[in-house]
């Protein structure tokens, strides 16, 4: 049983869940989130949404949905942002993290959370990533995108552009070079993956004539993850190692920072790209999207990202589950 947390409840990630929520599912999920909040907005999409609380026998009919409730401080409507509902927002996602570590779970499934409302509620949250590592009670993350077998994973995750260079570093990179082909190999499957990293800089540095980083921090730590037995590629020009001929034989590429690596996972598989957090000690996946607020209740939103999130933790529960 996988728990789905609807997101931020203006965007569309209560859209997302209910319209999933319409078929007959082979995958037992239960939404962690306020009941009131999605029965008024399966009412405004005009959809048949039966909810019931038993999580001994949760629902995985049509039209039905398992939920356990959270309320939000005010009524809530589509598209309009209001920080009074910030916090019960962050709370179930908090309960449902504590599910999963207690054993209720088996994985978590997140819809997309708006950060700007929740620093305007006065709270510190700068994105899942970073609150689940704290609350699982990781040593640290890796965000993976997922697009079929393209996987992009992320050595810094939402930082400024001009923060990156100084984010970095040998131990970080090793550290997070680690858990990507650890969890590639026990969540994925992949025995031996091999891992392509990028450089920091244009042509990777050119030799050092554009940016010190890939000689000072980048290929010492390739260096160091290969002595530990893990297949290493570069650092690579991050403009030509995104072309199919590179890749062959590539199952992740490690990129430097955010903009360097999801555009172009985006573009390949935006609709049904995956988010997944590495180093967790659960199954965590989520959409590649963000709340699109100006289509929340209108019923418009595409569910093709979240339906592909749930199929991929199902998997990644079950791979990990047979490796032992």
């Amino acid at each position: 049983m996988l728990a789905v947390t609807p997101g931020e409840p203006a965007g569309i990630g209560p859209d997302l869940v209910i319209q999933l929520a319409q078929h007959d599912r082979s995958t037992t999920w239960v939404a962690v989130g306020s009941a009131s909040m999605l029965k008024a907005r399966a009412a405004l999409l005009d959809l048949p949404l039966t909810l019931t609380t038993d999580l001994a026998a949760p629902s995985a009919e049509a039209g039905s949905l398992t939920v356990v409730d959270v309320p939000l401080a005010k009524p809530v409507q589509p598209g309009v942002l209001d920080p009074a509902n910030a916090s019960a927002t962050l709370e179930a996602l908090a309960r449902a993290v504590d599910g999963v570590l207690a054993g209720h779970f088996a994985g978590l499934v997140t819809g997309p959370m708006q950060k700007s409302i929740m620093n305007e509620a006065g709270i510190p949250f700068t994105g899942h990533t970073e609150f689940l590592c704290e609350r699982g009670g990781a040593d640290d993350v890796v965000m993976l995108l997922v697009a079929d077998t393209f996987r992009v994973a992320l050595a810094t995750t939402h930082l400024p552009l001009r923060a990156v260079a100084d984010a970095l570093s040998i131990p970080l990179l090793v550290r997070r070079g680690k858990i990507l082909a650890h969890d590639l190999s026990r969540r994925f499957g992949i025995a031996k993956p091999t891992i392509a990293f990028t450089g920091l800089n244009p042509h990777a540095g050119e030799g050092g004539h554009l940016g010190r980083e890939e000689i000072d921090i980048i290929e010492p730590a390739c260096a160091e993850l290969r002595a530990a037995g893990i297949d290493v590629l570069g650092p690579l020009p991050a403009d030509t190692l995104f072309t199919p001929e590179r890749l062959v034989g590539v199952d992740a590429v490690l990129a430097m920072y955010h903009d360097q690596g999801l555009p172009v996972l985006k573009y390949a598989g935006f609709g049904h790209a995956v988010n997944v957090t590495l180093g967790l000690p659960f199954v965590r996946t989520s959409v590649d999207h963000g709340t699109a607020l100006d289509i929340a209740g209108s019923g418009l939103a595409a569910a093709g990202s979240f339906e592909a999130a749930l199929t991929l933790a199902d998997q990644l529960v079950l791979t990990a589950g047979s490796r032992g």
